[in-house]
Parts: C-alpha cells; sequence; structure tokens
C-alpha cells in the first residue's frame, strides 16, 4: 500500500459563520497528481487555506505525513519544510525589490525566510542550491533580475524554483497557471509533471482546466461545499459527474464548444 502523504478527515470550515467546507474527507497517496476541481465558490481555496494553516478549521483532522495540523493551524517545523505552495499570485512581487536569487533562496531556509543582507543566508551551500533550482527550471539567466520584471511564464518558473530548492514532499498548487496564455500554460505543465517525477512530489493543484486535469492527474476530488465525488478523471469527470458539479448546461456548452467547427 502506497504512503499516505496528506490525509483529511470530516474537515469544516466555515467564514462568517457560515460553512464553506463541510465534512470533506480524502487521502494523498505519496507521489500522486491529484486536482480539486468545482465551480467558483465551491470553496476550494478556503479548503487549500484550511490545510495550509492560513484558516481556523471548525472540525475535523489533518495529517501530513503523519502528523496533525495543530489545532491553531500550525504545522511543527520540520513537517512545514515538506510543503510547498504556488499561488494564482503572490503579492509579494511588487512590493520588495527582490532578485530572482534572492526570492529563490528563501525556500531554501527551513527555519523561514533569512534577508540577503543577513551573513547566514549567502552560505555557500545556499547559493549553490538556489543555482541548481534555477538551472533545473530553466531560469539561471534571471538570477539578477528583479521579481517585478519577470513576465507570467518566467514568474511562474521562478516559483517552480523556489519549491525545488529543497527537497519536499507535498507541493500545493491554487490555479497556479492562472494568467498565463495556452503556450506558457503548456510549458509550465510539462516542467511541473518533469520536476514531480524527478523530485516525487505528491501533488494537489485546484484547477478550472478539465482538459489538463483529464492529461495529467491521477486523482479528481470534485467539490461544492462538500465533497460531490472522487476518483479518477474517467469517473470524475465524466458528463454525468460534471452535470452534478457544475449543473447540465455547463455540460452543454463544453459539448458544443468542444465540436464547434474551425472558422474559415
Amino acid at each position: 500500500m502506497a504512503e499516505l502523504v496528506l490525509e483529511v478527515e470530516n474537515l469544516r470550515v466555515s467564514r462568517d459563520g457560515v460553512p464553506v467546507v463541510d465534512g470533506v474527507s480524502f487521502k494523498l497517496p505519496a507521489e500522486s497528481d491529484t486536482a480539486l476541481v468545482g465551480p467558483n465558490g465551491a470553496g476550494k481555496s478556503t479548503l487549500v487555506a484550511a490545510l495550509l494553516g492560513l484558516l481556523p478549521r471548525q472540525s475535523g483532522e489533518v495529517r501530513l505525513l503523519g502528523q496533525p495540523l495543530g489545532p491553531q493551524g500550525q504545522w511543527p517545523r520540520a513537517i512545514r519544510s515538506q510543503l510547498a505552495y504556488l499561488p494564482q499570485s503572490l503579492a509579494v512581487r511588487g512590493r520588495f525589490p527582490l532578485t530572482v536569487a534572492d526570492f529563490v533562496g528563501f525556500g531554501f531556509d527551513p527555519a523561514g525566510p533569512r534577508w540577503p543582507w543577513q551573513g547566514q543566508a549567502q552560505s555557500r551551500c545556499r547559493r549553490e542550491a538556489v543555482a541548481r533550482a534555477l538551472e533545473r527550471t530553466h531560469c539561471a539567466e534571471l538570477a539578477h533580475r528583479l521579481i517585478s520584471e519577470l513576465s507570467g511564464g518566467q514568474w511562474k518558473r521562478v516559483q517552480l524554483a523556489f519549491c525545488v530548492v529543497r527537497r519536499r514532499r507535498l507541493l500545493v498548487l491554487d490555479e497556479a497557471q492562472g494568467g498565463l496564455d495556452a503556450p506558457a500554460s503548456e510549458r509550465f505543465q510539462q516542467l511541473l509533471l518533469e520536476l514531480r517525477r524527478q523530485e516525487g512530489w505528491t501533488v494537489l493543484q485546484v484547477s478550472h482546466d478539465l482538459e489538463m486535469v483529464r492529461r495529467s492527474c491521477d486523482q479528481v476530488l470534485c467539490l461544492n461545499r462538500q465533497l460531490r465525488c472522487s476518483g479518477s478523471p474517467e469517473h470524475a469527470l465524466s458528463p454525468q459527474r460534471l452535470a452534478e458539479l457544475y449543473g447540465p448546461g455547463y455540460v452543454a456548452y463544453r459539448h458544443h464548444h468542444r465540436h464547434a467547427p474551425l472558422a474559415p
């Protein structure tokens, strides 16, 4: 039986007293790639925030590598260092004059980010790890660029370098490909797949791109406040399941546009 990296049991999370995630349970086996899908407002980002300890939960248990999330939403330091998170957008990008190398270096620090002017942050081991991570994500030439100057595709690759600069077990992505055009999104997905195989990552990714989910993911969780269904892409993304999750109009719209002829 495969090792379980993440276990969620009967998780309940509310916002302003209203249940947003209600009794959700699932497990992520080691080295699996799981998609979390559902309509807008279904609670996907709320669920992710609760798993990361950024939102309090009303009840339920969350375990990462067998260790429980604390009652105040805190992971033990050794466990937290095994987790990486890529959001759709990151506010820090435009607020600090950080170079790419500075930003990726933050991912190397298990006790929390150390600023570039702190002597320990410039250790040889750290510099070498940053250089390797940038090389693996095809970002070596960007090392001295400011993160505020990067294109959307470059910024996404730099965030993957942040994740790969230190060994991790679980990678959580919340619409990480949002804002990318189709070619850049495809390149990002190919790089993610390559790194996942090399690193042995377990991946949980929130996505609206159901075709990408069909091609790339092992398991799908269909969320609309509650977990409506789960299983392989073939099962969870069947027309019947999608109609139950999004409504019959959504399935009819997708069918029409998938088969519509190209304009001359």
